[in-house]
């Protein structure tokens, strides 16, 4: 587990020769090898486009939630980057990264696809490395932000909190979408990588700053009886005793690295960690 690789150099990558990634690598030229971060996409099953354009929106209220959650990507090229995620950094420099534009409707983002499309700009959705976009082919939306957590446990419970959000979101709409959360949308997702759980959130519909731990605590209460509803109570009371606690992955890989003084120890234990070696924990 983990969002990015201690210590290997992206100068010494190879691209898997398929003509997509040749093309990347053509297009792109260091940035496709810099590319070698490793993150979980999380989908939510959507009844209609409508619903998906809609639910992309107000998930971006949640992206700082997404990424001190899973944030686990401390270390790159063998340097501590005092970032929680260093690697968002690297999905930032594409082109077409960033967030949806803010159509309203389906109509609208096919009329936008369209644009982009006869313009030759992009072939298909997967040119867009936005942080959640629609996937119509699945009928999803898709949340690409989450750096790989160093459990499959912690990745089951952010599932579960993304599915539990979405259902509160999709079923109450407590809010319409607004342009504001994207005039502060770099704000708090700099915040976010760099801060993680410490970070402070500015929240578009209230206009309040506020420390982002409590941001999610709250949140985590406004939709329990959701989770209840879908069987994800559990993992969702162990999230926010993690963030009671400040207890983050990126935080355990620096005093793994502190205690052992070894980066290569800690590539090790991320793997035994990942296998479900209760020992790497200790």
């Amino acid at each position: 587990g983990g969002g990015s690789h201690p210590f290997h150099k992206w100068s010494e990558r190879r691209i898997y020769p398929t003509e997509r990634f040749k093309h990347l690598l053509e297009v792109y030229g260091y940035l496709a090898k810099q590319f070698t971060v490793f993150g979980q996409h999380i989908h939510i099953g959507c009844p209609d486009g409508d619903a998906a354009v809609y639910l992309t929106h107000i998930l971006s209220r949640y992206v700082p939630h997404f990424i001190a959650l899973s944030a686990s990507s401390p270390f790159q090229q063998g340097v501590d980057t005092a970032y929680q995620s260093s690697r968002l950094n690297t999905v930032s420099a594409f082109p077409l990264s960033g967030q949806l534009p803010f159509v309203r409707s389906w109509e609208e983002f096919i009329n936008y696809f369209n644009k982009m499309r006869n313009y030759g700009i992009v072939e298909s959705m997967k040119d867009f490395y936005w942080d959640i976009r629609p996937k119509p082919e699945y009928g999803t939306v898709e949340i690409r932000v989450f750096d790989t957590p160093l459990t499959v446990e912690r990745a089951a419970s952010l599932a579960a909190y993304v599915q539990s959000l979405a259902r509160y979101l999709l079923t109450e709409r407590p809010f319409a979408p607004s342009r504001d959360v994207y005039l502060l949308y770099n704000y708090n997702r700099f915040q976010a990588c760099r801060y993680g759980l410490d970070a402070t959130f500015i929240d578009a519909y209230t206009q309040q700053h506020e420390p982002l731990q409590q941001d999610i605590l709250d949140t985590l209460k406004l939709i329990a009886s959701h989770a209840a509803e879908l069987g994800a109570a559990a993992a969702l009371e162990r999230l926010a005793a993690d963030v009671a606690a400040r207890r983050t992955d990126a935080a355990w890989l620096r005093e793994t690295c502190r205690q052992r003084g070894s980066l290569n120890d800690v590539a090790r234990m991320q793997a035994e960690l990942w296998m479900g070696n209760a020992l790497a924990a200790g």
